[in-house]
């Protein structure tokens, strides 16, 4: 806790991360050095190869199979762009936006979207799909869907699985090795500025997918790949590379060198724990998750918690807590205090 700031009342993981000191030092740093006109190409360029690294050992993958980019939906939209007319692709209801519209803006040439229950996701999968695309954690819910049955069903069915890490990277402990594609926005739970992304690739993927949005950060040499019309693009993940939002990445790198040394099995007990703690004194069922959400249609338990000083979110129609490495027992007492005094508050439903 001692490595981020302040983060007492925040719970607020799963829509952005609080900094580390070490993360506002390098943006504090790298500021200095734009002042002065020291900050180079070169520089930011050797923070996104350590930045590479650093994802790649969180989530399980050699670097040569992750690309860097800024958004996820960009990352999506690439995969989308592969698949041939009249393709099929199946995603879990009510699943995030930037896994699902990037699909569905292939209407025009024939692809169609599946959409089925989430329970049911692996089931759901039949022969002639040509992608299963979901969120490891559902944004909406918090819920976790265990990637193996997804997997295999798809595998059997021949089609290509892609899945959005962003609600499950730096807190749940994930590996995207068995699946064709992985797009991670790293400003949520791994706590870096907005404008890192990463996608990470299979041999499969790496095979059927065409960089699309190429540009001379995708090239085998970057610096010979400024100027066209000879393209000779990189020949692993970094052809689907995009150029960097340079001043996100100090920040970033200082971020991932923190989360990279924290135990993913660790995190995850820490903020399940205080979930389930929540969970008891409420009275409501233990969800085991992150992420914990309560009824609250007209969002007056959002605007109780406000008022109290806490930081929380809504979404769907309920109210949604995340808890994460700065929080502790503390927290879940000042939710529990003002939900439990707030009338009409119904902790399930």
């Amino acid at each position: 806790m001692d490595s981020f700031v302040d983060g007492s009342g925040y719970l607020a993981a799963c829509t952005a991360g609080l900094p580390t000191h070490g993360t506002l030092a390098a943006m504090r740093a790298d500021l200095a050095e734009w002042e002065h006109g020291a900050s180079t190409p070169l520089a930011y360029g050797a923070l996104v190869e350590e930045g590479r690294s650093l994802f790649a050992r969180i989530v399980g993958v050699d670097p040569a199979r992750v690309a860097t980019g800024s958004q996820t939906s960009a990352m999506v939209a690439v995969a989308a762009a592969a698949l041939p007319d009249g393709a099929e692709v199946v995603v879990p209801d009510g699943d995030f936006s930037s896994v699902v519209f990037p699909f569905l803006a292939q209407a025009h040439r024939g692809v169609h979207v599946r959409s089925v229950p989430l329970d049911r996701l692996a089931e759901e999968v039949r022969p002639g799909a040509a992608m299963v695309a979901w969120s490891a954690v559902q944004s909406s819910s918090g819920e976790v869907t265990e990637p193996e049955p997804v997997v295999a069903a798809a595998r059997a069915a021949g089609a290509l699985t892609l899945c959005d890490l962003t609600q499950a990277a730096g807190v749940l402990p994930v590996s995207a090795a068995p699946v064709d594609v992985t797009v991670t926005h790293a400003y949520k739970w791994l706590c870096a500025p907005r404008g890192v992304a990463f996608a990470t690739f299979s041999d499969e993927a790496l095979a059927r997918l065409r960089p699309v949005q190429a540009g001379w950060y995708a090239g085998e040499d970057l610096w010979s790949s400024c100027y066209g019309p000879d393209m000779r693009l990189a020949a692993d993940a970094r052809r689907f590379d995009v150029s960097p939002a340079w001043q996100a990445w100090p920040g970033a790198v200082a971020a991932l060198r923190h989360l990279a040394a924290v135990d993913a099995a660790s995190a995850w007990r820490h903020a399940t724990g205080l979930t389930d703690r929540l969970a008891d004194a409420l009275g409501s069922p233990r969800s085991g998750q992150a992420i914990t959400t309560f009824p609250d249609a007209d969002g007056s338990a959002l605007r109780a918690l406000t008022d109290a000083g806490l930081t929380a979110s809504g979404r769907a129609g309920r109210l949604r807590l995340a808890f994460h490495l700065w929080n502790d027992d503390a927290d879940v007492t000042r939710v529990v205090d003002v939900l439990g005094g707030l009338s009409g508050f119904r902790p399930v439903g």
